[in-house]
């Protein structure tokens, strides 16, 4: 066959690029290390200094988010407090065996450590 003919997306003539699969492995590795350093700095410097604004009133709503069943009620405007309050559950979690009041001390010393600031 003549080479003129073939196309040059021919399978005789494909040569696999030097892809290097450890080097692949790396790069996502490092992006994944930079989101999480991100978040991390995210919830540090920008979310949890947003709760100093009010920090009772987010701890009341904490405090009833982990001892009541439904403490928010019905309707979306009830509700808003308290998700936001549970934003403090993600930022600063239960240890495994503390007990709530424990729980609530070490939150209240976060923010007031972080609002101090």
């Amino acid at each position: 066959m003549n080479s003129e003919n073939q196309s040059p997306y021919s399978n005789d003539e494909f040569v696999p690029t030097n892809f290097k699969p450890v080097r692949f492995l790396f790069i996502i590795l490092i992006i994944m290390l930079l989101i999480s350093q991100a978040i991390k700095w995210y919830s540090t410097s920008v979310t949890l200094p947003r709760f100093c604004e009010d920090p009772e009133s987010s701890m009341h709503h904490l405090k009833a988010l982990i001892t009541q069943r439904t403490p928010a009620g019905e309707g979306r405007v009830a509700r808003k407090p308290y998700i936001i309050a549970a934003k403090l559950i993600y930022l600063i979690p239960q240890k495994s065996n503390e007990s709530n009041d424990n729980y609530l001390y070490r939150v209240r010393g976060e923010l007031s450590q972080r609002c101090m600031r």
